[in-house]
């Protein structure tokens, strides 16, 4: 009963964050124009985007993986990369839309995140080499560290009201959403609510580079000849993922 209300609850959850994103998206517009202006680009909303487009590479890899088809896992990342945290809280609705009455009373997170495979069918990502990904996000993390840094030498602090344009709002809302989603992951992947707490605080506080940190983390709990996806799911789930396809390990 839980586990549905969980999944019922994450369905409303996406659906809202997508159609507040949609409305964000039509408001600035009506009231400030299209972006694709140069004054829009200041120095912090420049260091935003990095910020923001940081946060969208963990949703396109999980998306690539979780896409059978090549061409649909393309079009997907392209749609993040285009409309941001429209399309991942509009693709996680529709993952938790797809799960089966049995998945969401089983455990409806573990389910979302792992592609479907029937028995007969060899795992995506056996062969992902997770010390690359430690090296790729960790490198993602001291960009992001070095772009604040940096923006704050020549820029000065962003808490100031003249840097919260219209655009500028738009692109935190857009931001914070993706960080809500990140967040859910979080949540379930952290036994302790207090450390759950205090990742989802870093994660509002320090956007990509927390979500960095945070990645690299949990690959370091994985060996190097681990499949990469195990990373998606808690340690518990581990086994239970592997003995289901145990003849791939």
């Amino acid at each position: 009963m839980a586990s549905s209300l969980l999944a019922n609850g994450l369905r409303a959850l996406f659906l809202v964050l997508c159609c507040s994103m949609v409305a964000t998206l039509i408001y600035t517009i009506s009231v400030d124009g299209l972006p694709f202006r140069r004054d829009i680009l200041t120095p912090w909303m420049a260091a935003t985007l990095v910020d923001f487009y940081i946060n969208v590479v963990p949703f396109a890899v999980w998306v690539s993986y979780k896409e059978s088809s090549l061409i649909t896992g393309t079009l997907w990342v392209i749609m993040l990369i285009c409309f941001g945290s429209i399309t991942t809280s509009g693709y996680l609705f529709i993952q938790f839309i797809k799960l089966s009455p049995q998945e969401s009373l089983e455990n409806p997170i573990y389910h979302v995140l792992l592609h479907h495979m029937k028995n007969d069918t060899k795992p995506k990502g056996k062969h992902s080499s997770v010390v690359i990904a430690r090296i790729i996000f960790g490198v993602f993390g001291f960009l992001m560290l070095a772009t604040l840094i940096y923006t704050v030498l020549t820029d000065g602090s962003p808490f100031r009201k003249e840097l919260l344009t219209p655009w500028m709002t738009a692109t935190l809302v857009d931001f914070y959403i993706n960080v809500a989603c990140l967040s859910v992951w979080v949540a379930y992947k952290e036994s302790n609510w207090i450390t759950a707490i205090l990742w989802i605080a870093l994660l509002i506080c320090f956007g990509s580079i927390t979500t960095c940190a945070y990645i690299v983390k949990e690959l370091f709990k994985l060996s190097w000849e681990d499949p990469l996806y195990l990373v998606l799911i808690t340690k518990d789930n581990w086994q239970v993922y592997k003995s289901t396809f145990s003849e791939f390990y």
